[in-house]
């Protein structure tokens, strides 16, 4: 087809990703395998990777009012978008753990949302949102008893209707406002009690909130300011006797990425909702959701390094150029086998995050799982986006239309690290956990030490990061360079112990010896770089 390569269709996302599998077999999700493989069955076919193109040319829209001036604050979408969340929710990507109480149901769901996030990101917001919400709602045990068996139920049901209505729910969340940003505390939207409020009272809620994701949700949990403080609330969008409550649509986000899913502000006249937790204790009692939605920052990103690396592979082993397939030239394999690389060592700590969800009442697993969850979402969030530019660029000009997937990859790379989050603000709860919680860092320190002695280089770094964090001297202006070390130590570590012996090796090369190079493609030579290549690129 002169010199075209063919089209990246009819393959299955979990098949042809070694890394994945090996992962779910060692966090303990092996029971998965089979539910697994036949979503990265379905992620591969034509007809799936077309919802995600359909839905990305043709974003929501928003309807304020009705013919007769009523307003109804609703988000239209496209036919493909409702496909997309049928699948996802479907196949339980939104409740899984919270329905298989069994070891190894984050690490399943997480490998689920990572192959299903590769067909198109957007809608995966209301799909982690409602995942994450449940461990917040259970704060507050009978809010819990009256919505958890909707937000778990298999059933996509879109729509604003009252809950009795409905065979399933989404969930979402509003913190943010425009004054204060990432800033919550500085929130100023009021919550008024209706009678004596308190954990599970009723409050009307005040306000403007100015970034407020996936508004059709069906329900929301809610910063606001209390009497007695910054609070957790539930608000839902249709009250129990089916009129709408007063949360009102100002308009919808015209956003670089994630086109598909509705980004909106939204306005609180008086909106009817219930306390989640202890009045003045918001931030606490949402933190549960923050934290799962963040563990989705790493496993989305993670997700995008993976399927741009699909992508390049299979392009240069079809591709042609003087003479040669570029997968046949030696400066083509350096680019991709490092970028390989990158996308293995995400993987990798993705799934052991998960692990360490499932597994988070050993106090251990909790202490690792609170510090290396800030790692991982500051550390790969930013590398997503420098791994699908050098995925781009292996395809040249074919790889910058809009036909090919890349530039949809390209303007979805930077969300993750914006979401639940700043590099700073992740940078900086590294620092405050370590502080606040040093036990944390012990469990951290254990983890990666568990491969000390296997590889000099790493050895080197591991005894670098102790220095730094025995440094207390600048640690809030030195806090991304400390950051990043302990990622780039706790990768290497479950590449040494659980990776490719060669990925493990470039790895180390390339991010912990001083002598690596500062741009992908610039791996030692060596003739086991085709190999780590071929180990990802998709067979068809």
């Amino acid at each position: 087809m002169a010199n075209q390569p063919p089209p990246l269709v009819d393959y299955n996302l979990f098949d042809a990703d070694l890394p994945l599998r090996e992962s779910l077999e060692r966090e303990g999700g092996s029971w998965a395998h089979d539910m697994v493989r036949e979503l990265g069955r379905l992620g591969g076919t034509e007809e799936a990777i077309d919802w995600g193109f359909q839905a990305n040319a043709n974003p929501p829209k928003l309807h304020t009012h009705d013919r007769f001036g009523n307003r109804i604050d609703e988000v239209e979408f496209h036919p493909a978008w409702h496909r997309l969340m049928e699948v996802a929710i479907g196949h339980g990507l939104h409740a899984l753990p919270w329905r298989e109480a069994r070891p190894g149901a984050h690490a399943a769901r997480a490998a689920e949302f990572y192959v299903w996030s590769q067909v198109e990101g957007g809608h995966g917001c209301p799909v982690s949102m409602t995942y994450a919400a449940v461990a917040a709602l259970r704060k507050q045990p009978e809010l819990a008893e009256r919505w958890e068996p909707l937000m778990t139920s298999l059933d996509y049901d879109p729509g604003l209707r009252q809950r009795s209505a409905k065979k399933g729910v989404l969930f979402g969340m509003a913190m943010t406002e425009k004054q204060g940003g990432s800033d919550v505390r500085a929130n100023t939207t009021k919550a008024v009690p209706i009678g004596a409020g308190g954990p599970g009272g009723e409050y009307l809620l005040t306000g403007h909130k100015w970034f407020c994701s996936a508004p059709m949700c069906d329900a929301f949990l809610v910063l606001a300011q209390a009497p007695g403080g910054l609070s957790c609330f539930l608000l839902p969008r249709v009250l129990d006797d089916g009129a709408r409550n007063r949360f009102h649509i100002q308009r919808l986000k015209d956003k670089l990425g994630n086109r598909s899913n509705a980004s909106s502000e939204i306005e609180l006249d008086e909106a009817w909702a219930v306390m989640v937790g202890e009045e003045g204790r918001g931030v606490r009692t949402i933190i549960d959701m923050v934290n799962h939605t963040r563990l989705d920052c790493v496993i989305g990103s993670a997700s995008l390094m993976r399927q741009a690396v699909a992508q390049a592979t299979h392009h240069a082993a079809h591709r042609s150029s003087f003479g040669r397939l570029l997968s046949e030239q030696p400066l083509m394999v350096n680019v991709l086998a490092d970028i390989a690389a990158e996308s293995e060592a995400a993987t990798l700590l993705m799934m052991r995050l998960a692990g360490a969800f499932d597994r988070a009442t050993d106090p251990r697993e909790y202490a690792f799982k609170r510090l290396a969850l800030a790692v991982a979402k500051y550390w790969t969030c930013k590398r997503a986006i420098a791994v699908v530019a050098e995925a781009l660029e292996c395809h040249g000009g074919n790889g910058y239309v809009e036909e090919s997937i890349m530039p949809r990859l390209y303007r979805e790379a930077p969300l993750n690290s914006i979401w639940e989050g700043s590099g700073n603000v992740n940078a900086l709860d590294v620092l405050r956990a370590m502080t606040r919680e040093p036990e944390s860092l012990d469990a951290f320190m254990s983890e990666v030490e568990d491969a000390a002695g296997s590889d000099p280089r790493f050895d080197h770094s591991l005894d670098e990061l102790k220095r730094h964090l025995s440094d207390r001297d600048d640690a809030e202006a030195r806090a991304r360079i400390v950051v990043e070390l302990m990622a780039v130590v706790l990768q290497a570590s479950l590449l040494l112990r659980h990776g490719d012996p060669a990925v493990a090796d470039a790895f180390c090369g390339s991010r912990l010896d001083s002598h690596g190079g500062r741009t992908f493609g610039t791996l030692r030579p060596n003739s086991k770089l085709a190999g780590i290549v071929d180990r990802h690129r998709p067979q068809i």
